[in-house]
């Protein structure tokens, strides 16, 4: 494999409605972001990712975009992303934006052009069709519910499609003018300095044109759409078109939204010749999902089918390429919920996790207050700001689930777990704002904040620290970035455990991933114990005895 710039490096992601407030309106900004750029050096992060800051109605936090061009006043403006760009240079931190071209706002003056004359140029820009006697075309659902399809204001039998909010109308990509424009934009913002882009949703920009109906799977009598995904073909082709137009030109960075690709897709997808420099590694964050309801996943995450989605996604990778390693994001509930059952909540579960995580082949990418051990907090459904959320919340309802149990699946399972305000202190709003925050703070930012954690050497924060400078250290990060994976103790209960190899150079994690103690006969002698999240390890002969969440890392 051909080394890259990013390979050594740790990535983070920002959300930045909820970072930082630095003029007390209540809403994170570029100015916040600025701010803490220190911060995030001192974490040991050379890689950033930030949500969406683009001009936007909002209806989807900015995944709605109206005007590519624009910053929307309530993050800042043109001259703060210049200052946070060239400030975040100083600290050797690249930039990357989200890139959202699977759709658009029906506020962006396309769309606007569009419902005007739908039989005309702008028109074409989208996906227009006539309706079955004034119903929607086909029976697909859109991933917040509800139909993809959407009345033409005006129109009695014509509609616009949406994968996602009716008001994401989605961009046509088999219109050269519209790719031609989309590939404008991200040059344009390239030449200002980015690092490059995460792509957003976009393995749906290429439809099944045949509008086939899907079989039902809901009490909707509707399909899913991400079922169509299957269903299209030669998405390749402007994906591979957009790389050589956009991102071979600046060696930028491109992290695509693609998840549960076969073998043989994955090499097509990234590596030296792949469309993506890297994608994310969803499957094992995934592992809990039963159905299409909230209702339907499990809680908290299943260890043995982590595990196996883990293994396998790493045997399907292989040598060819990087995939981002997460265990959250801002589409996902907090991690420290979701993979670690409330009542084992603490220092060792929270930092084993870690540890499985930023050791994997792959690129390690942090989520705002993951760092902290930020978890999931208490919701009533009139809390909820996630359009997502409530949808999932009513198509439970219709489904015959009971508003207790509904509201209880949502409020495991809701993004805005992930988007409450970040835990800076124990003052007024966690310190994220002097106004009133956007969104609620979670109920625990007394307890758990970054300047309670700042001032404990045996914090979270500070053991991803440390283990952020292991991972990049002269002497692991080769093995680590480059090295082989290799799954071990697959069928030992409560055990997840790797060997990575590079050139004879051996490093073996080994993890008890359970409240109760364990003991496992080691495979060979190791010659050191170089990290652990315990003070001591216990060795008997050959048996290792494990303390609960107890993790260790051997060198050979």
């Amino acid at each position: 494999m051909k080394k890259q710039w990013w390979h050594e490096k740790a990535a983070y992601q920002i959300y930045p409605k909820s970072f930082m407030d630095s003029n007390g309106d209540g809403i994170g900004d570029i100015g916040g972001i600025i701010q803490k750029l220190d911060y995030i050096q001192k974490l040991g992060i050379d890689i950033l990712w930030i949500s969406p800051m683009y001009q936007s109605p909002m209806v989807d936090n900015g995944y709605d975009i109206s005007d590519y061009y624009a910053i929307d006043p309530i993050f800042g403006t043109m001259e703060d992303m210049d200052e946070l760009i060239a400030e975040a240079k100083k600290r050797n931190i690249c930039i990357l934006m989200d890139l959202v071209v699977n759709h658009c706002s029906s506020e962006h003056p396309w769309f606007q052009e569009a419902m005007k004359h739908p039989d005309g140029r702008y028109g074409e820009y989208f996906y227009m069709k006539d309706g079955k006697d004034g119903n929607p075309p086909n029976n697909w659902r859109s991933y917040f519910g509800g139909s993809v399809w959407e009345k033409l204001p005006g129109y009695e039998n014509k509609f616009y499609y949406h994968s996602f909010a009716k008001e994401q109308p989605d961009l046509n990509w088999e219109n050269p003018e519209v790719r031609e424009k989309i590939y404008q934009m991200i040059c344009w913002w390239m030449e200002k300095g980015l690092g490059g882009f995460r792509i957003d949703a976009i393995m749906n920009i290429k439809k099944d044109l045949t509008w086939r109906d899907l079989p039902v799977d809901g009490a909707d009598g509707m399909g899913a759409v991400h079922k169509t995904i299957e269903r299209a073909e030669g998405i390749g082709e402007y994906l591979l078109e957009m790389k050589h137009r956009c991102f071979e030109p600046y060696d930028g960075f491109a992290i695509g939204e693609a998840m549960y690709l076969t073998e043989e897709e994955v090499k097509k997808y990234i590596g030296d010749d792949g469309y993506f420099s890297s994608i994310f590694a969803f499957e094992p964050c995934h592992a809990h999902r039963k159905g299409e309801m909230y209702g339907e996943y499990q809680w908290p995450m299943p260890f043995e089918e982590w595990r196996k989605e883990t293994f396998g996604n790493q045997k399907i990778l292989g040598e060819n390429g990087f995939e981002a390693n997460i265990v959250e994001n801002h589409d996902q509930p907090r991690g420290a919920s979701l993979f670690i059952p409330e009542e084992d909540y603490g220092f060792y579960s929270v930092t084993a996790l870690a540890v499985l995580m930023i050791c994997q082949r792959g690129l390690p990418f942090l989520y705002q207050g993951q760092e902290i051990g930020m978890v999931n907090r208490q919701w009533r459904l009139a809390d909820f700001d996630d359009i997502e959320t409530v949808n999932q919340y009513h198509f439970m309802i219709d489904s015959g689930c009971s508003k207790e149990d509904a509201l209880a699946a949502c409020s495991h399972h809701s993004r805005d777990n992930a988007r409450t305000p970040m835990q800076w202190n124990d003052k007024k709003n966690a310190g994220f704002t002097n106004g009133t925050p956007w969104l609620l703070v979670n109920e625990n930012y007394k307890e758990l904040n970054v300047e309670k954690q700042e001032r404990e050497y045996g914090s979270i924060l500070n053991f991803y620290r440390r283990l952020i400078a292991f991972r990049k250290s002269e002497e692991y990060r080769e093995i680590l970035t480059y090295g082989t994976f290799q799954p071990l103790y697959e069928d030992t209960k409560s055990i997840f455990a790797y060997k990575r190899e590079l050139e004879g150079q051996r490093l073996i994690v080994i993890c008890n991933y359970s409240s109760q103690p364990a003991e496992i006969e080691l495979m060979e002698d190791y010659e050191n114990v170089v990290f652990v999240n315990y003070e001591q390890t216990t060795m008997i002969g050959r048996k290792l005895q494990m303390k609960p969440y107890e993790v260790i890392i051997y060198e050979k």
